[in-house]
């Protein structure tokens, strides 16, 4: 298998178990890229164009994704503190819940990494890894 395809099918497989994990924890009718929505929102908040920026979606996609996340309760608008013509979306305690469960699944998934390569090598890859990994938002494959 190349390299690249390996990458991209361990990527594949992170992301779908952590879906599976969030799902298993309770968390019904969202899709992997909800998640990686969550992760931008989880800070402080974000309105429609930033999120549309950050998974590289049109503000179009992102304002649909933001009504199907609000209305399933992960999330609210609230008024911009700093652009009265803005709203903020902000992740609701469902939503943080959700991120925490998210959180959970991934650490399950990465601990079986552990257990097949040993402490070792999980350490190298960690830093290997690190030091080719892309600055910036880590995006959905669409």
């Amino acid at each position: 298998m190349a390299l690249s395809a390996a990458l991209l099918a361990v990527a594949g497989e992170l992301t779908q178990r952590i879906h599976d994990g969030v799902v298993a924890r309770g968390f019904e009718g969202l899709r992997p890229a909800h998640g990686f929505a969550f992760a931008r929102l989880a800070p402080d908040g974000a309105t429609v164009t930033d999120l549309a920026g950050h998974l590289g979606v049109t503000k179009q996609a992102a304002s649909q994704l933001v009504d199907e996340i609000v209305r399933k309760g992960y999330a609210e608008r609230r008024p911009h503190p700093e652009d009265a013509r803005a709203r903020l979306v902000v992740l609701t305690e469902r939503g943080w819940a959700c991120t925490r469960a998210a959180e959970e699944a991934a650490a399950d998934a990465v601990r079986a990494w552990g257990d097949a390569l040993g402490e070792g090598e999980m350490r190298t890859l960690l830093e290997q890894l690190a030091r080719i990994a892309p600055n910036g938002p880590i995006r959905p494959a669409w």
